[in-house]
Protein backbone atom coordinates (compact mmCIF):
# COMPACT_ATOMS: atom_id res chain seq x y z
CA UNK A 1 0.00 0.00 0.00
CA UNK A 2 2.86 2.36 0.85
CA UNK A 3 4.57 1.54 -2.44
CA UNK A 4 1.32 2.05 -4.29
CA UNK A 5 0.98 5.51 -2.68
CA UNK A 6 4.49 6.38 -3.83
CA UNK A 7 3.62 5.18 -7.31
CA UNK A 8 0.48 7.27 -7.24
CA UNK A 9 2.54 10.30 -6.13
CA UNK A 10 5.01 9.67 -8.94
CA UNK A 11 2.18 9.35 -11.41
CA UNK A 12 0.68 12.60 -10.16
CA UNK A 13 4.04 14.34 -10.51
CA UNK A 14 4.35 12.97 -14.03
CA UNK A 15 0.86 14.17 -14.77
CA UNK A 16 1.72 17.67 -13.40
CA UNK A 17 4.94 17.72 -15.42
CA UNK A 18 2.99 16.74 -18.50
CA UNK A 19 0.59 19.64 -17.97
CA UNK A 20 3.48 22.05 -17.46
CA UNK A 21 5.11 20.80 -20.63
CA UNK A 22 1.83 21.13 -22.51
CA UNK A 23 1.55 24.72 -21.28
CA UNK A 24 5.16 25.40 -22.30
CA UNK A 25 4.58 23.90 -25.71
CA UNK A 26 1.48 26.06 -26.17
CA UNK A 27 3.49 29.17 -25.19
CA UNK A 28 6.18 28.23 -27.68
CA UNK A 29 3.58 27.81 -30.37
CA UNK A 30 2.31 31.35 -29.76
CA UNK A 31 5.83 32.80 -29.82
CA UNK A 32 6.84 30.87 -32.95
CA UNK A 33 3.84 31.50 -35.15
CA UNK A 34 6.16 31.93 -38.14
CA UNK A 35 7.60 28.44 -37.74
CA UNK A 36 5.25 25.86 -39.18
CA UNK A 37 7.64 23.07 -38.28
CA UNK A 38 7.74 24.29 -34.65
CA UNK A 39 3.93 24.36 -34.49
CA UNK A 40 3.73 20.76 -35.66
CA UNK A 41 6.24 19.64 -33.08
CA UNK A 42 4.50 21.51 -30.26
CA UNK A 43 1.14 19.99 -31.25
CA UNK A 44 2.71 16.55 -31.18
CA UNK A 45 4.13 17.36 -27.77
CA UNK A 46 0.64 18.35 -26.52
CA UNK A 47 -0.90 15.16 -27.88
CA UNK A 48 1.87 13.07 -26.38
CA UNK A 49 1.43 14.73 -22.98
CA UNK A 50 -2.30 14.06 -23.02
CA UNK A 51 -1.70 10.39 -23.93
CA UNK A 52 0.89 10.07 -21.18
CA UNK A 53 -1.44 11.71 -18.67
CA UNK A 54 -4.21 9.28 -19.68
CA UNK A 55 -1.79 6.35 -19.57
CA UNK A 56 -0.50 7.33 -16.14
CA UNK A 57 -4.10 7.57 -14.78
CA UNK A 58 -5.04 4.22 -16.27
CA UNK A 59 -1.91 2.62 -14.84
CA UNK A 60 -2.65 4.09 -11.42
CA UNK A 61 -6.13 2.53 -11.44
CA UNK A 62 -5.13 -0.77 -13.00
CA UNK A 63 -1.66 -1.34 -11.56
CA UNK A 64 -1.86 -3.62 -8.58
CA UNK A 65 1.78 -4.61 -8.71
CA UNK A 66 4.69 -2.41 -7.68
CA UNK A 67 6.87 -3.32 -10.67
CA UNK A 68 4.21 -2.31 -13.23
CA UNK A 69 3.61 1.02 -11.48
CA UNK A 70 7.33 1.74 -11.25
CA UNK A 71 7.72 0.98 -14.98
CA UNK A 72 4.93 3.38 -15.83
CA UNK A 73 6.41 6.09 -13.64
CA UNK A 74 9.81 5.63 -15.23
CA UNK A 75 8.26 5.84 -18.72
CA UNK A 76 6.45 9.03 -17.73
CA UNK A 77 9.67 10.57 -16.42
CA UNK A 78 11.55 9.62 -19.64
CA UNK A 79 8.76 11.06 -21.76
CA UNK A 80 8.81 14.28 -19.72
CA UNK A 81 12.54 14.67 -20.32
CA UNK A 82 12.05 14.05 -24.07
CA UNK A 83 9.31 16.68 -24.22
CA UNK A 84 11.37 19.17 -22.26
CA UNK A 85 14.28 18.62 -24.65
CA UNK A 86 11.93 19.01 -27.62
CA UNK A 87 10.51 22.30 -26.32
CA UNK A 88 14.01 23.62 -25.59
CA UNK A 89 15.08 22.69 -29.13
CA UNK A 90 12.12 24.55 -30.61
CA UNK A 91 12.90 27.59 -28.50
CA UNK A 92 16.50 27.53 -29.81
CA UNK A 93 15.19 27.26 -33.38
CA UNK A 94 12.93 30.24 -32.81
CA UNK A 95 15.89 32.24 -31.44
CA UNK A 96 17.99 31.18 -34.43
CA UNK A 97 15.28 32.36 -36.80
CA UNK A 98 15.22 35.78 -35.11
CA UNK A 99 18.98 36.01 -35.44
CA UNK A 100 18.72 34.93 -39.06
CA UNK A 101 16.06 37.57 -39.72
CA UNK A 102 18.38 40.20 -38.20
CA UNK A 103 21.22 39.03 -40.42
CA UNK A 104 18.96 39.22 -43.48
CA UNK A 105 17.97 42.78 -42.55
CA UNK A 106 21.62 43.82 -42.17
CA UNK A 107 22.41 42.17 -45.47
CA UNK A 108 19.55 44.09 -47.09
CA UNK A 109 20.99 47.34 -45.72
CA UNK A 110 24.34 46.49 -47.26
CA UNK A 111 22.67 45.73 -50.58
CA UNK A 112 20.76 48.99 -50.39
CA UNK A 113 24.06 50.84 -49.90
CA UNK A 114 25.59 49.10 -52.87
CA UNK A 115 24.64 52.07 -55.02
CA UNK A 116 27.71 53.70 -53.55
CA UNK A 117 30.12 50.83 -53.95
CA UNK A 118 29.27 47.78 -56.05
CA UNK A 119 32.24 46.51 -58.06
CA UNK A 120 30.14 43.87 -59.82
CA UNK A 121 27.14 45.85 -61.05
CA UNK A 122 28.82 49.24 -61.22
CA UNK A 123 32.61 49.03 -61.78
CA UNK A 124 32.87 52.76 -62.53
CA UNK A 125 31.42 53.49 -59.09
CA UNK A 126 33.91 51.04 -57.62
CA UNK A 127 36.80 52.89 -59.26
CA UNK A 128 35.50 56.22 -58.03
CA UNK A 129 35.34 54.95 -54.44
CA UNK A 130 38.79 53.43 -54.64
CA UNK A 131 40.25 56.74 -55.79
CA UNK A 132 38.33 58.59 -53.08
CA UNK A 133 39.75 56.18 -50.49
CA UNK A 134 43.30 56.81 -51.72
CA UNK A 135 42.85 60.59 -51.57
CA UNK A 136 41.16 60.38 -48.17
CA UNK A 137 44.09 58.33 -46.82
CA UNK A 138 46.53 61.00 -48.00
CA UNK A 139 44.54 63.79 -46.31
CA UNK A 140 44.26 61.69 -43.14
CA UNK A 141 48.06 61.42 -43.09
CA UNK A 142 48.51 65.21 -43.03
CA UNK A 143 49.86 66.57 -39.76
CA UNK A 144 47.85 69.64 -38.80
CA UNK A 145 50.72 70.78 -36.56
CA UNK A 146 52.93 71.16 -39.63
CA UNK A 147 53.48 74.86 -40.28
CA UNK A 148 52.59 74.38 -43.97
CA UNK A 149 49.39 72.47 -43.21
CA UNK A 150 48.29 74.60 -40.26
CA UNK A 151 46.87 77.52 -42.31
CA UNK A 152 44.60 75.03 -44.11
CA UNK A 153 43.60 73.22 -40.94
CA UNK A 154 39.87 73.82 -41.32
CA UNK A 155 39.81 72.27 -44.80
CA UNK A 156 42.10 69.40 -43.82
CA UNK A 157 39.82 68.49 -40.92
CA UNK A 158 36.81 68.72 -43.22
CA UNK A 159 38.20 66.18 -45.69
CA UNK A 160 39.67 64.03 -42.93
CA UNK A 161 36.09 62.75 -42.56
CA UNK A 162 35.37 59.84 -44.90
CA UNK A 163 31.71 60.92 -45.23
CA UNK A 164 32.85 64.13 -46.95
CA UNK A 165 34.13 62.05 -49.87
CA UNK A 166 30.83 60.32 -50.67
CA UNK A 167 29.58 63.25 -52.73
CA UNK A 168 31.83 66.12 -53.85
CA UNK A 169 30.43 69.37 -55.17
CA UNK A 170 32.20 71.69 -57.60
CA UNK A 171 33.28 73.86 -54.68
CA UNK A 172 34.66 70.80 -52.88
CA UNK A 173 36.70 69.86 -55.95
CA UNK A 174 38.07 73.41 -56.17
CA UNK A 175 39.04 73.34 -52.48
CA UNK A 176 40.78 70.00 -52.89
CA UNK A 177 42.68 70.99 -56.02
CA UNK A 178 43.55 74.54 -54.96
CA UNK A 179 43.97 74.30 -51.19
CA UNK A 180 44.62 70.68 -50.18
CA UNK A 181 46.62 69.27 -53.10
CA UNK A 182 50.31 69.79 -52.58
CA UNK A 183 50.22 69.86 -48.79
CA UNK A 184 52.76 67.49 -47.21
CA UNK A 185 51.47 64.17 -45.86
CA UNK A 186 53.25 61.71 -43.59
CA UNK A 187 53.22 58.86 -46.11
CA UNK A 188 56.17 56.69 -46.96
CA UNK A 189 57.46 58.00 -50.29
CA UNK A 190 57.31 55.65 -53.27
CA UNK A 191 59.81 55.18 -56.06
CA UNK A 192 59.72 57.79 -58.81
CA UNK A 193 59.14 55.08 -61.45
CA UNK A 194 55.97 53.96 -59.64
CA UNK A 195 54.62 57.51 -59.47
CA UNK A 196 55.36 58.07 -63.15
CA UNK A 197 53.48 54.89 -64.06
CA UNK A 198 50.50 55.99 -61.95
CA UNK A 199 50.46 59.33 -63.76
CA UNK A 200 50.70 57.60 -67.14
CA UNK A 201 47.66 55.42 -66.40
CA UNK A 202 45.78 58.46 -65.06
CA UNK A 203 46.48 60.36 -68.30
CA UNK A 204 45.10 57.46 -70.34
CA UNK A 205 41.95 57.35 -68.22
CA UNK A 206 41.46 61.08 -68.68
CA UNK A 207 42.10 60.77 -72.42
CA UNK A 208 39.32 58.16 -72.61
CA UNK A 209 36.90 60.34 -70.66
CA UNK A 210 37.70 63.37 -72.80
CA UNK A 211 38.03 61.46 -76.09
CA UNK A 212 41.43 63.10 -76.49
CA UNK A 213 43.79 62.31 -79.35
CA UNK A 214 46.67 61.69 -76.92
CA UNK A 215 45.21 58.26 -76.15
CA UNK A 216 47.16 56.54 -78.93
CA UNK A 217 50.52 57.93 -77.87
CA UNK A 218 49.89 57.10 -74.20
CA UNK A 219 48.72 53.59 -75.09
CA UNK A 220 51.94 52.97 -77.02
CA UNK A 221 53.96 54.02 -73.98
CA UNK A 222 52.17 51.43 -71.85
CA UNK A 223 52.80 48.80 -74.51
CA UNK A 224 56.51 49.69 -74.50
CA UNK A 225 56.65 49.32 -70.71
CA UNK A 226 54.92 45.95 -70.96
CA UNK A 227 57.45 44.83 -73.56
CA UNK A 228 60.33 45.75 -71.27
CA UNK A 229 58.67 43.89 -68.40
CA UNK A 230 58.20 40.80 -70.54
CA UNK A 231 61.97 40.71 -71.00
CA UNK A 232 62.19 40.30 -67.21
CA UNK A 233 59.93 37.22 -67.18
CA UNK A 234 62.58 35.21 -65.34
CA UNK A 235 61.75 37.23 -62.23
CA UNK A 236 58.97 35.46 -60.27
CA UNK A 237 57.05 38.68 -59.63
CA UNK A 238 56.96 39.43 -63.35
CA UNK A 239 56.16 35.82 -64.21
CA UNK A 240 53.07 36.00 -62.01
CA UNK A 241 51.71 38.87 -64.14
CA UNK A 242 53.05 37.63 -67.48
CA UNK A 243 49.65 36.84 -68.98
CA UNK A 244 48.44 40.41 -68.39
CA UNK A 245 51.76 41.84 -69.59
CA UNK A 246 51.41 39.96 -72.86
CA UNK A 247 47.74 40.84 -73.28
CA UNK A 248 48.20 44.59 -73.02
CA UNK A 249 50.73 44.47 -75.85
CA UNK A 250 47.97 43.38 -78.24
CA UNK A 251 45.60 45.74 -80.03
CA UNK A 252 42.66 43.51 -79.13
CA UNK A 253 43.08 44.21 -75.41
CA UNK A 254 42.78 47.95 -76.03
CA UNK A 255 39.52 47.61 -77.96
CA UNK A 256 36.77 49.16 -75.78
CA UNK A 257 39.16 49.34 -72.84
CA UNK A 258 37.49 50.67 -69.67
CA UNK A 259 38.70 52.74 -66.75
CA UNK A 260 38.48 49.81 -64.27
CA UNK A 261 40.57 47.67 -66.64
CA UNK A 262 43.28 50.32 -66.66
CA UNK A 263 43.07 50.66 -62.88
CA UNK A 264 43.63 46.91 -62.58
CA UNK A 265 46.72 47.24 -64.81
CA UNK A 266 48.02 50.05 -62.65
CA UNK A 267 47.63 48.08 -59.43
CA UNK A 268 49.15 44.88 -60.77
CA UNK A 269 52.13 46.38 -62.60
CA UNK A 270 53.02 49.52 -60.63
CA UNK A 271 55.37 47.66 -58.28
CA UNK A 272 57.13 45.98 -61.23
CA UNK A 273 58.07 49.02 -63.31
CA UNK A 274 60.96 49.82 -60.99
CA UNK A 275 62.54 46.54 -62.17
CA UNK A 276 63.03 48.01 -65.63
CA UNK A 277 66.60 49.14 -66.08
CA UNK A 278 67.05 52.74 -67.06
CA UNK A 279 68.38 53.14 -70.54
CA UNK A 280 71.88 54.52 -70.59
CA UNK A 281 72.44 57.60 -72.69
CA UNK A 282 75.76 58.25 -74.26
CA UNK A 283 77.16 61.64 -73.21
CA UNK A 284 77.53 64.24 -75.92
CA UNK A 285 80.74 66.21 -75.90
CA UNK A 286 81.03 69.61 -77.57
CA UNK A 287 84.09 71.61 -78.42
CA UNK A 288 83.19 74.94 -79.94
CA UNK A 289 85.50 77.85 -80.42
CA UNK A 290 84.09 81.36 -80.23
CA UNK A 291 84.87 83.56 -83.18
CA UNK A 292 85.21 87.25 -82.52
CA UNK A 293 83.62 89.43 -85.19
CA UNK A 294 83.75 93.12 -85.87
CA UNK A 295 82.25 95.50 -83.36
CA UNK A 296 78.90 97.02 -84.19
CA UNK A 297 76.61 99.48 -82.42
CA UNK A 298 73.18 98.03 -81.71
CA UNK A 299 70.31 100.38 -81.04
CA UNK A 300 67.93 99.13 -78.36
CA UNK A 301 64.53 100.79 -78.62
CA UNK A 302 63.29 102.69 -75.59
CA UNK A 303 66.69 102.50 -73.89
CA UNK A 304 69.29 105.21 -73.58
CA UNK A 305 72.36 105.54 -71.48
CA UNK A 306 70.57 107.59 -68.83
CA UNK A 307 67.17 105.93 -69.36
CA UNK A 308 65.41 109.27 -69.68
CA UNK A 309 61.96 107.69 -69.87
CA UNK A 310 62.23 106.36 -66.31
CA UNK A 311 63.22 109.80 -65.18
CA UNK A 312 60.20 111.21 -66.98
CA UNK A 313 57.96 108.66 -65.23
CA UNK A 314 59.34 109.49 -61.78
CA UNK A 315 59.08 113.26 -62.30
CA UNK A 316 55.53 112.97 -63.64
CA UNK A 317 54.46 110.79 -60.69
CA UNK A 318 55.73 113.26 -58.11
CA UNK A 319 54.17 116.25 -59.86
CA UNK A 320 50.76 114.68 -60.52
CA UNK A 321 50.38 113.35 -56.97
CA UNK A 322 51.06 116.80 -55.59
CA UNK A 323 48.51 118.44 -57.95
CA UNK A 324 45.45 116.27 -57.48
CA UNK A 325 43.30 119.39 -57.15
CA UNK A 326 43.41 119.87 -60.93
CA UNK A 327 40.15 118.76 -62.55
CA UNK A 328 41.58 116.23 -65.02
CA UNK A 329 43.67 114.54 -62.31
CA UNK A 330 40.67 114.54 -59.97
CA UNK A 331 38.63 112.77 -62.65
CA UNK A 332 41.28 110.10 -63.07
CA UNK A 333 41.57 109.48 -59.32
CA UNK A 334 37.79 109.21 -58.91
CA UNK A 335 37.06 107.10 -62.01
CA UNK A 336 35.20 109.81 -63.88
CA UNK A 337 34.86 109.61 -67.64
CA UNK A 338 37.59 111.56 -69.48
CA UNK A 339 37.01 113.48 -72.68
CA UNK A 340 39.34 114.27 -75.58
CA UNK A 341 39.73 117.77 -74.11
CA UNK A 342 40.88 116.25 -70.81
CA UNK A 343 43.54 114.22 -72.57
CA UNK A 344 44.80 117.31 -74.40
CA UNK A 345 44.98 119.15 -71.11
CA UNK A 346 47.03 116.32 -69.61
CA UNK A 347 49.54 116.53 -72.41
CA UNK A 348 49.84 120.29 -71.96
CA UNK A 349 50.42 119.86 -68.21
CA UNK A 350 53.24 117.38 -68.77
CA UNK A 351 54.97 119.49 -71.42
CA UNK A 352 54.43 122.89 -69.84
CA UNK A 353 55.93 121.85 -66.53
CA UNK A 354 59.01 120.36 -68.16
CA UNK A 355 58.24 116.85 -66.99
CA UNK A 356 59.20 115.26 -70.30
CA UNK A 357 59.59 115.64 -74.02
CA UNK A 358 57.07 114.85 -76.69
CA UNK A 359 58.82 111.58 -77.50
CA UNK A 360 58.39 110.54 -73.86
CA UNK A 361 54.67 111.30 -74.03
CA UNK A 362 54.28 109.35 -77.28
CA UNK A 363 56.04 106.37 -75.74
CA UNK A 364 53.78 106.61 -72.67
CA UNK A 365 50.71 106.56 -74.92
CA UNK A 366 51.99 103.52 -76.78
CA UNK A 367 52.99 101.44 -73.76
CA UNK A 368 49.92 102.25 -71.65
CA UNK A 369 47.37 102.28 -74.49
CA UNK A 370 46.57 105.92 -73.90
CA UNK A 371 47.86 108.91 -71.94
CA UNK A 372 44.94 108.72 -69.51
CA UNK A 373 45.83 105.15 -68.46
CA UNK A 374 49.51 106.14 -68.18
CA UNK A 375 48.69 108.98 -65.77
CA UNK A 376 46.22 106.72 -63.88
CA UNK A 377 49.03 104.17 -63.41
CA UNK A 378 51.10 106.90 -61.73
CA UNK A 379 48.49 108.30 -59.36
CA UNK A 380 46.30 105.20 -58.79
CA UNK A 381 42.59 105.03 -58.04
CA UNK A 382 41.05 106.38 -54.86
CA UNK A 383 40.45 103.41 -52.50
CA UNK A 384 36.94 104.45 -51.51
CA UNK A 385 36.00 104.86 -55.16
CA UNK A 386 37.36 101.38 -55.91
CA UNK A 387 35.34 99.93 -53.04
CA UNK A 388 32.20 101.64 -54.33
CA UNK A 389 32.73 100.19 -57.80
CA UNK A 390 33.04 96.67 -56.40
CA UNK A 391 30.14 97.30 -54.06
CA UNK A 392 27.94 97.03 -57.15
CA UNK A 393 29.36 93.57 -57.81
CA UNK A 394 29.00 92.45 -54.19
CA UNK A 395 25.36 93.54 -53.96
CA UNK A 396 22.88 90.65 -53.66
CA UNK A 397 25.71 88.09 -53.54
CA UNK A 398 26.81 85.79 -50.74
CA UNK A 399 30.56 85.28 -51.05
CA UNK A 400 32.87 83.16 -48.94
CA UNK A 401 35.99 84.41 -47.18
CA UNK A 402 38.35 83.47 -50.03
CA UNK A 403 36.25 85.29 -52.62
CA UNK A 404 36.08 88.44 -50.49
CA UNK A 405 39.85 88.34 -49.94
CA UNK A 406 40.40 88.04 -53.69
CA UNK A 407 38.19 91.12 -54.28
CA UNK A 408 40.20 93.03 -51.67
CA UNK A 409 43.39 92.13 -53.55
CA UNK A 410 41.92 93.63 -56.73
CA UNK A 411 40.96 96.81 -54.83
CA UNK A 412 44.52 97.09 -53.48
CA UNK A 413 45.94 96.70 -56.98
CA UNK A 414 43.64 99.35 -58.43
CA UNK A 415 44.51 101.73 -55.60
CA UNK A 416 48.19 101.45 -56.47
CA UNK A 417 48.15 101.01 -60.26
CA UNK A 418 44.86 102.61 -61.29
CA UNK A 419 43.73 99.85 -63.68
CA UNK A 420 44.11 96.15 -64.23
CA UNK A 421 43.84 93.97 -67.33
CA UNK A 422 41.83 90.74 -67.09
CA UNK A 423 44.91 88.64 -67.93
CA UNK A 424 46.68 90.07 -64.87
CA UNK A 425 44.29 88.11 -62.62
CA UNK A 426 45.97 84.91 -63.80
CA UNK A 427 49.42 86.06 -62.64
CA UNK A 428 51.12 86.72 -59.34
CA UNK A 429 50.10 87.96 -56.76
CA UNK A 430 46.62 86.65 -57.57
CA UNK A 431 47.83 83.13 -58.41
CA UNK A 432 49.74 83.12 -55.13
CA UNK A 433 46.36 83.19 -53.43
CA UNK A 434 44.43 81.02 -55.93
CA UNK A 435 46.76 78.95 -58.11
CA UNK A 436 44.41 78.94 -61.12
CA UNK A 437 43.47 82.58 -60.80
CA UNK A 438 39.99 84.01 -60.65
CA UNK A 439 38.33 80.98 -62.29
CA UNK A 440 39.01 78.79 -59.28
CA UNK A 441 36.98 81.03 -56.96
CA UNK A 442 34.10 82.43 -58.99
CA UNK A 443 31.49 81.06 -61.38
CA UNK A 444 31.73 81.92 -65.06
CA UNK A 445 28.93 84.48 -64.78
CA UNK A 446 30.63 86.13 -61.82
CA UNK A 447 33.95 86.23 -63.68
CA UNK A 448 32.26 87.90 -66.65
CA UNK A 449 30.73 90.50 -64.36
CA UNK A 450 34.12 91.27 -62.80
CA UNK A 451 35.75 91.58 -66.21
CA UNK A 452 33.04 94.01 -67.33
CA UNK A 453 33.62 96.09 -64.22
CA UNK A 454 37.39 96.24 -64.78
CA UNK A 455 36.89 97.11 -68.45
CA UNK A 456 34.65 99.98 -67.43
CA UNK A 457 37.36 101.33 -65.08
CA UNK A 458 39.89 101.26 -67.92
CA UNK A 459 37.52 102.77 -70.48
CA UNK A 460 36.82 105.80 -68.33
CA UNK A 461 40.53 106.65 -68.24
CA UNK A 462 41.11 105.98 -71.93
CA UNK A 463 38.43 108.43 -73.16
Amino acid sequence: SSSLSEVEGTANAAEDASEVLASTALSQRKKSSSLSAAEGTVNEAEDASEVLASTALSQRKKSSSLSAAEGTANAAEDASEVLASTALSQRKKSSSLSAAEGTVNEDKKLRDSSNIYNPITNPESSLRNQIAQILYSEVAAMNIDNFIVRPKRQLVEKYNNLEAWRSLSEQDLNELSQEIAGLPAQIEPEAEEIKRFDILILKIQLAILRSHSSFTQLRDRVKAIANLLEQKSSIPLVQAQLELIQDIQTDEWWQDVTLPMLEAVRKRLRSLVKLIEKQERQPIYTNFEDEMGDEAIVELPHFTASDSFEKFRAKARDFLRSHQDQMVIFKLRNNKQLTATDLSELEIILLANGLGKEEDINRAKQESHGLGLFVRSLIGLDREVAKQEFGKFLADKTLNANQIEFINMIVDYLTEHGAIAAARLYESPFTDFASQGIDSLFTSSQVDALFDLLDDVCTKAAA
